[in-house]
């Protein structure tokens, strides 16, 4: 049973980060129109270098599974900010989609916080190697 757990518990990190690997490195790529995009919504193109490393730092730090909780905290954080920026108010249903997907990754990741990485994370092979059992407390 451990096995199926640890397999979902990792598949679902890769879903969850999916996203923000593709969207971090189009950033990359289009980094001038990006900057243009975020200055028309008030938010300065100055804060794109962090934006970056926050979508494909964050993403590879839950794909490893280290300091998952901490990092799935602020990958949360980030996507609501997200969605306060840049999906809000809601013009159309289209729109909406967008909103009720941000909420849904922001509760992914919240879960990952409440839960953790599992049991194939570096997370759990630290707990591991100080002699705990990863019960997946904090």
């Amino acid at each position: 049973m451990n096995f199926i757990y640890n397999a979902a518990d990792l598949l679902g990190r890769i879903f969850l980060i999916i996203l923000f690997v593709v969207a971090g490195f189009g950033k990359v790529g289009g980094y001038a129109g990006t900057a243009a995009y975020m200055e028309s919504h008030g938010v300065s193109s100055s804060l794109l270098p962090l934006v970056i490393l926050t979508e494909i730092g964050g993403s590879l730090l839950i794909l490893i599974g280290w300091h998952t909780r901490i990092v799935a905290f602020l990958m949360a954080g980030f996507t609501l900010l997200t969605l306060l920026f840049f999906h809000m108010p809601i013009a159309d249903h289209g729109e909406q989609i967008v909103v009720l997907a941000e909420l849904a990754t922001a509760g992914g990741f919240l879960v990952l916080t409440g839960r953790g990485a599992g049991g194939w994370s570096l997370d759990a092979r630290r707990q591991n190697a100080k002699g705990h059992i990863n019960t997946g407390e904090l």
